[in-house]
């Protein structure tokens, strides 16, 4: 890769984390597929042309990669060249008129009330573990947040005595969601272990016992964290999959399912007791109502199933 075009990408990923506030996992996703581009075919940013894009394009599909994921390479160098054009190092952008793949549309996987009830008592109610992700679970289906979210909650964010977290969002949007009296009730009961833990951390570290439970004596990696592992570290959003997936395999086997449909349980439940489609928005931090409406689709594909399993003429053939 040219050194001009390194430089010019590290410029790039700097603007979107200072200026737009791209997550981690959305700048490695750029650098990634920009670095892909550049060392493939060797050409400076101003010497691009559409038909260079174009057969990148046609080298991914080539390799195999799924549409969703040419899509998003397009959508990257899309940005990356607008963002060069603002800046003035380009005259034009030469991704601009290429339309990306399209994709199949896909409705969410989200459990029925019943499997997502069994799933909340899978990790039991004794030991800190237990009580740790018995929270997880319990917030994840009461307030539907991402994992990433999930993971940079601090104990701060949180007013159990409103029913209230408050959420860092995609773009270092805040947003409050409510947090129902089942998941509170779990939440409490883990930060009272969560406490215990940190003192015991405490005392191993200073030799002595600490005085009172404390919020974040000598955690590691983000003392003020919410869920954080057995060693006081902050969890990240892999240990919080890896806690779901666990505990799914136990409560519903055969089933798959993660934090993500645990999301769309969230949504797709509110949607079928009748709440608002732009209050669902609101809640999962959707900035377009249109990523929203696809929960509709979901609830009218819900309301065939039932109808299919229950009315008595359903797929009888001989009804007239």
């Amino acid at each position: 890769m040219e050194e001009k075009s390194r430089a010019l990408i590290e410029k790039f990923l700097r603007h979107l984390e200072l200026e737009k506030g791209a997550s981690e996992h959305t700048l490695r996703a750029y650098r990634a597929d920009l670095e892909l581009f550049f060392d493939h075919w060797e050409i400076e940013p101003g010497k691009v042309e559409r038909s260079d894009i174009r057969a990148h394009t046609a080298l991914l599909i080539n390799k195999g990669l799924e549409k969703s994921s040419v899509g998003r390479a397009l959508s990257t160098l899309r940005s990356f060249f607008r963002f060069l054009n603002r800046e003035g190092h380009l005259d034009a952008n030469p991704a601009r008129l290429l339309k990306s793949p399209k994709l199949e549309k896909k409705l969410p996987r989200f459990l029925t009330v019943d499997e997502a009830f069994s799933l909340m008592d899978a990790p039991g109610r004794a030991g800190f573990n237990a009580l740790r992700d018995r929270a997880v679970l319990e917030l994840l289906y009461s307030s539907g947040l991402r994992v990433g979210e999930m993971a940079a909650l601090d104990l701060d964010d949180l007013n159990l005595n409103e029913g209230m977290v408050k959420v860092k969002g995609k773009g270092r949007k805040e947003r409050l969601v409510p947090v129902g009296s089942k998941a509170v009730a779990a939440l409490r009961a883990y930060i009272l272990e969560r406490f215990l833990l940190a003192r015991n951390l405490k005392a191993r570290k200073t030799g002595r016992p600490a005085a009172r439970p404390v919020t974040a004596p000598g955690l590691k990696s983000g003392e003020n964290a919410l869920f954080i592992n057995r060693s006081g570290g902050r969890l990240t959003g892999r240990s919080i999959r890896r806690a779901v997936v666990g505990c799914v395999r136990r409560a519903l086997p055969g089933k798959k399912a993660t934090p993500h449909t645990l999301r769309h349980t969230f949504a797709s439940h509110l949607l079928q007791a009748g709440a608002d489609l732009r209050v669902i928005q609101e809640l999962l931090g959707h900035s377009s109502l249109s990523t929203t409406q696809k929960y509709t689709h979901l609830d009218i594909a819900h309301l065939l199933d039932v109808y299919d399993k229950a009315h008595p003429l359903a797929g009888d053939e001989q009804g007239g």
